[in-house]
Formats: C-alpha cells, sequence, structure tokens
C-alpha cells in the first residue's frame, strides 16, 4: 500500500497554500528567514493569519507573481540570506 507523506508540499493553485502546505519550510534546517512564494500569473493575497502564524516562527514571506519571486529568490540567495522559495509555474 501506498502511503502518505506527513508533509506534503504539492499545491495546485493559490488557493492551496496553507499554513500546513507551508509546514515544510518551518522543518528547514538552518531555519530559513525568508519564504519567497511565488502565486503564478500574478500575486494572490493569502490569508493574514497564515502569514503571521510564518512571522511568529521567525520567517518572513514575500508573496509575488512566479517571475518576481525568481528574481527575488535568486537576488537574496546572492546576498547570502536564509531564504527558500516556494513556486506555483505561470
Amino acid at each position: 500500500p501506498r502511503s502518505t507523506p506527513a508533509v506534503s508540499p504539492q499545491v495546485g493553485s493559490h488557493r492551496d497554500i496553507s499554513h500546513e502546505s507551508l509546514s515544510l519550510f518551518r522543518l528547514l534546517e538552518p531555519q530559513i528567514e525568508i519564504l519567497v512564494l511565488g502565486t503564478g500569473d500574478r500575486v494572490e493575497r493569502l490569508h493574514p493569519d497564515m502569514l503571521k502564524r510564518m512571522r511568529e516562527c521567525g520567517i518572513a514571506v514575500e508573496v509575488q507573481d512566479t517571475a518576481n519571486a525568481c528574481a527575488t529568490f535568486n537576488f537574496l540567495m546572492n546576498e547570502r540570506r536564509m531564504v527558500a522559495a516556494g513556486l506555483i509555474p505561470p
């Protein structure tokens, strides 16, 4: 039988982004300071409580369209920041 992973980061659209789907990013070691989320062709609003809960875990969340999220991720990596990205294809 196939087992279900405890952490499933599979997200089809911005509507699928939840506190649970972001849990993978809270498990990373060393801990990231910034999570860049790309929400496809355009910037989509995420629920404020979800962003607040991530901040409470010490992770700032930057939400952008995916093209800009890629650029932001690369810039932050160049700055040697502890960053991760979650990208939904445009």
